[in-house]
């Protein structure tokens, strides 16, 4: 009788176990840590100043922006005021500071989070060097990591679902509309799974009605 008990046991625990990737949430009150780097900010990318202490864009630039600066790559006088309409030179305060092994990834210092129905959804920016961005689902008590390569050596998107990890979250904060946030994923590779992706750090961000 044993023999046939043991098998039907364990169907009905691998049955039970999560397999959408989905890890529970650690709410804290008053999360530890150094996040710190909230008070650091940047330019947005592409943003520096010129040799005449102008700030300036050359990068993703509005091209008419282009045109209001003489062979030198200085601003006209009488085009100063247009220019900075055109030009976004705010201080941008980091959300994010983390480390990763993924691919296409030379870090990133903004995370961004917005309300959809009854999910937070949170995501990392990407740069001219990074092109994998850390996705997290939180729906009440669980969050479901993923990372998104949008690959410049590749074809099409690709997915890397977690298969591990922890979240810890200021659950104080969190009803104020901040997410304030210590992870540590780990993600399925199929390609190199001896050598899985995986992604820690710290966010600190508000939290949007919409993206």
């Amino acid at each position: 009788m044993m023999k046939y008990i043991i098998p039907i046991l364990l169907v009905l625990i691998l049955s039970s176990c999560k397999k959408d990737g989905s890890i529970k949430v650690e709410w804290t009150d008053g999360l530890k840590g150094d996040f710190s780097f909230t008070d650091k900010w940047s330019y947005d990318e592409g943003i520096s100043y010129n040799e005449y202490g102008q700030l300036v864009c050359d990068g993703l630039c509005d091209d008419n922006s282009y045109n209001m600066l003489d062979e030198d790559g200085r601003i006209y006088p009488d085009s100063l005021h247009r220019y900075y309409q055109l030009v976004d030179t705010a201080h941008h305060y980091r959300t994010i500071e983390s480390e990763a092994q993924c691919y296409e990834w030379a870090g990133t210092d903004f995370a961004y989070a917005y309300r959809k129905d009854d999910t937070i959804k949170c995501y990392t920016g990407c740069n001219v060097g990074t092109h994998s961005s850390l996705q997290i689902d939180i729906i009440e008590d669980i969050c479901i990591p993923q990372v998104e390569l949008n690959g410049v050596s590749s074809s099409g998107l690709q997915y890397f679902n977690g298969i591990s990890g922890k979240m810890k979250i200021d659950k104080t904060l969190f009803d104020q509309g901040i997410l304030k946030a210590e992870f540590d994923f780990t993600f399925e590779d199929l390609a190199n799974p001896q050598e899985p992706v995986w992604w820690k750090g710290r966010i600190q961000t508000k939290i949007s009605n919409g993206k």
